[in-house]
């Protein structure tokens, strides 16, 4: 058998029983392996060969499922949760059992957060969520693009709306911190500034008790009128009402990735001036010239993620991190697949790891792998926590 896991061939694993590897480290590694042999041989070949955007809406259907039942979610957690004391963080009041969450896109109706805990995810953000329920963009609107490692996605902030994901998201018992992601109603109602920041108030303010921190999403590439809330001016007349708004939640915003040193340099001196704790770097990119785009025909329209984004959202990470002095939080995501890419964000900058593409193409067991394989990796830097590998590379 050739097929890896954390780096270890299966006859490896029992080579490092004699080199002092725990039960515990045993059981994890060679449980990963047979599972992601099952979904590299049985699991991805039939997904991959069906349209994305079904498998997304069965495996969504499927996940409730099994988030109703002690049993199922039980089970769920043995097959995947991974612990240790060494990955455990408070941030802003907020413990997290491990760095790495499900980036907002995936769970854009917050259906899925009984059985993520049992995935073994640290946290999870939900939506996009916007002021009125969003049918999205016209379909086709996901694609795979294999062999770049990466997604195209042009859903345009398809939700429920605020009012409906809030009393879902009330009535749960939430065993993992939640952030919820906001945006503006993709259409032409909102597409005027003031209509524009009438939505995300309406929307935030919905979830101002609700969950364990907030982002507000000024990147979505996919919507109608493009990502005007990048602008500096406009960004501040937003922030502004967003700060009238009384809540002890943090607040994030997920950056635009195809942006300068210079534009990222004059939302930071917006953001001086308000209630922000942090950044998420970042969100899709837009551009078609990007050298790691591996796939001879991908869609004209949507926003690429995955492999492709990877360095981009890397530099955004260091370039923050050093510009605040490491004062903010960062979340970093885009192209993580290993627990090398997501320590590769850590020690630029980032506290915290999102993913979706990395899960969709390795598999829900790369949740696993990356937390035991950071466990390893801040053990050989000689690190007791992952915290102190934060910007390590930078400092």
């Amino acid at each position: 058998l050739v097929l890896k896991t954390n780096n270890l061939s299966f006859t490896d694993l029992l080579k490092n029983c004699k080199i002092g590897i725990t039960m515990k480290e045993l059981v994890v590694a060679a449980r990963n392996f047979i599972f992601k042999l099952f979904y590299k041989l049985a699991l991805k070949p039939v997904f991959f060969a069906l349209d994305p955007e079904k498998i997304h809406d069965r495996a969504t259907t499927f996940g409730q499922f099994l988030g109703k039942y002690t049993l199922t979610r039980t089970l769920a957690g043995w097959l995947f949760k991974y612990s240790h004391p060494s990955l455990k963080q408070s941030i802003l009041d907020i413990t997290f059992e491990n760095p790495v969450g499900l980036a907002a896109g995936f769970d854009k109706n917050a259906l899925l957060t009984d059985i993520l805990p049992s995935v073994g995810f640290g946290f999870v953000e939900v939506g996009s969520i916007t002021g009125e329920p969003c049918p999205g963009n016209p379909g086709p609107r996901l694609w795979r693009l294999k062999k770049s490692k990466a997604l195209a996605v042009h859903y345009g902030l398809k939700n429920d709306g605020c009012e409906k994901i809030s009393q879902r998201l009330k009535s749960k018992k939430l065993e993992i911190p939640i952030g919820t992601s906001i945006a503006k109603t993709n259409s032409r109602e909102t597409a005027e500034t003031e209509a524009g920041i009438k939505d995300y108030v309406k929307a935030y303010r919905r979830f101002a008790t609700i969950g364990d921190y907030s982002t507000i999403n000024i990147s979505c590439p996919n919507a109608f009128g493009g990502e005007p809330f990048s602008d500096p001016v406009k960004l501040d007349k937003l922030l502004t009402e967003i700060d009238k708004i009384t809540t002890s939640k943090p607040v994030f915003i997920k950056m635009p990735v195809d942006v300068s040193e210079k534009e990222i340099d004059q939302i930071l001196e917006v953001v001086k001036k308000h209630k922000i704790q942090g950044f998420i770097c970042a969100n899709l990119t837009k551009k078609r010239d990007n050298p790691k785009i591996k796939d001879k025909n991908i869609p004209g329209k949507g926003g690429l993620s995955g492999k492709i984004v990877e360095e981009l959202s890397n530099r955004q990470i260091a370039y923050l991190y050093r510009k605040t002095a490491g004062k903010c939080i960062i979340m970093g995501v885009g192209g993580v697949f290993s627990a090398k890419d997501a320590y590769k964000k850590i020690k630029l900058g980032a506290s915290l790891i999102q993913m979706i593409t990395g899960m969709i193409f390795e598999g829900p067991q790369v949740i696993s792998e990356i937390n035991s394989g950071l466990v390893k990796l801040i053990k050989r830097d000689g690190f007791k926590n992952i915290s102190e590998a934060v910007g390590y590379d930078i400092k």
